[in-house]
């Protein structure tokens, strides 16, 4: 994704260290927005999800033809 600065309107860059994101090599400025959530899942989290159920794919694909007002079993 290409941010620009919200301060200045340079282009920004991603930077890779403990904050991910992006920072601007002008003012500094640093951002997240383009992470979307301002999240980040941790190895052992998503190591739990490769399991969860709800990410089957055959789960995936019944959930598109279920009834909206269906619950999830």
């Amino acid at each position: 994704m290409r941010c620009s600065c919200k301060e200045c309107g340079t282009y920004m860059i991603q930077a890779e260290s403990d904050h991910l994101g992006c920072v601007c090599p002008d003012c500094g400025y640093r951002c997240r927005d383009c992470l979307g959530t301002d999240t980040v899942v941790s190895r052992d989290r998503l190591a739990e999800l490769a399991s969860d159920p709800r990410f089957d794919p055959e789960n995936i694909a019944a959930s598109f033809e279920r009834d909206e007002n269906e619950e999830w079993t």
